[in-house]
């Protein structure tokens, strides 16, 4: 279906300003500089947290590192193969479906919603890892989870506005996988 979806979009990204080009080229720079320094920068701020913490604690969060990589893989992953190609699709639809040209869109606009909806899903699959290794260490236990899934429902229906086209579908193709996870 998301094949299908993805086949159906025809739609040419222009930039409507002069600087445009170069906001695109910087926002691509800016994001894949993120992309390439994290795990320097996770690095470092282990070195500044990690004298703090008891051995256990260290083990806890050591063995949540190895799961994070691949699953943040993982949901980068998802989100490009299977929720982006639904959610563009979706916006074009929606666009069409008001009498609106959805034929050509601001390239900045497109990069900036591509990286952040790919980054959003990247840091929802991480949600399992953080949960597990806080319950580990001590800082959370099953009441406050229980207590907290309510506010869970509402947090993951914000970053699915937040991180996604503001129409209602993809909120709700962001939401899903947030809250299984």
């Amino acid at each position: 279906l998301a094949e299908k979806l993805a086949k159906k979009i025809n739609v040419d990204l222009n930039t409507l300003s002069p600087a445009g080009g170069f906001f695109v080229a910087f926002q691509v720079a800016v994001y894949g500089g993120l992309a390439l320094a994290s795990p320097f920068i996770f690095y470092f701020i282990a070195q500044f947290i990690f004298p703090a913490l008891r051995i256990k604690e260290r083990k806890y969060i050591n063995r949540g590192l190895g799961f994070a990589i691949p699953l943040f893989v993982i949901g980068v992953t998802f989100c490009y193969f299977l929720l982006m190609p639904i959610a563009l699709a979706a916006s074009q639809i929606y666009s069409n479906w008001l009498g609106f040209s959805a034929n050509m869109w601001r390239a900045e606009e497109y990069i900036s919603f591509v990286c952040k909806f790919l980054l959003g899903m990247g840091l929802g699959f991480e949600m399992p890892v953080v949960i597990l290794v806080l319950v580990k260490i001590g800082v959370l236990n099953y009441n406050m989870l229980s207590k907290g899934r309510r506010y869970m429902i509402v947090i993951n229906l914000v970053l699915g506005a937040l991180l996604t086209t503001p129409e209602v579908l993809t909120q709700v193709i962001m939401f899903i996988p947030l809250q299984v996870l």
